[in-house]
């Protein structure tokens, strides 16, 4: 069913992008899947730099909707099907920001929006957006997920 809505909404999730260290992508726990860092990878391409400085609030904006795909992805890899999930408890949205950029809760909306298009209501979630100095290699966005799943 969702992999039908994604082709209705011509979205193509990327690849599964390994961890970048000594960590796995997601612990399921019960019903509770905790997703951990993923930044705006698509094969080759990778969003960097700042928004409000390299990038705009529209391209921050993309590299969010990225992220939210990229751990999609790592998900449909775990679970075998994204129709397992109930419902997006919980996003948390770092942006690496340039001085004086406080518009990290319109970056996110990248990410929150992509979500509620795939999955309806079960998309809607609590969030927090931060706006950061650095993130890892760059990269213009990293989230977190908490998500609730069926059992197998």
């Amino acid at each position: 069913m969702i992999d039908e809505r994604l082709a209705e909404l011509g979205i193509r999730l990327p690849a599964v992008f390994p961890p970048a260290g000594n960590y796995l992508p997601c612990v399921i726990d019960g019903e509770i899947v905790h997703v951990g860092g993923h930044g705006p990878v698509d094969g080759e391409r990778v969003i960097r730099g700042k928004v409000g400085r390299d990038l705009t609030l529209d391209e921050g904006r993309e590299a969010a909707r990225l992220s939210a795909l990229s751990a999609l992805a790592t998900l449909r890899a775990e679970l075998g099907s994204l129709d397992r999930i109930t419902r997006i408890l919980r996003v948390f949205g770092m942006v690496n920001v340039a001085p004086g950029f406080n518009q990290t809760p319109a970056v996110m909306d990248g990410c929150s929006d992509v979500l509620v298009e795939i999955f309806g209501d079960a998309g809607r979630h609590t969030r927090c957006a931060v706006g950061l100095a650095e993130l890892p290699v760059d990269i213009a966005v990293e989230i977190e997920m908490t998500i609730r799943i069926a059992p197998a």
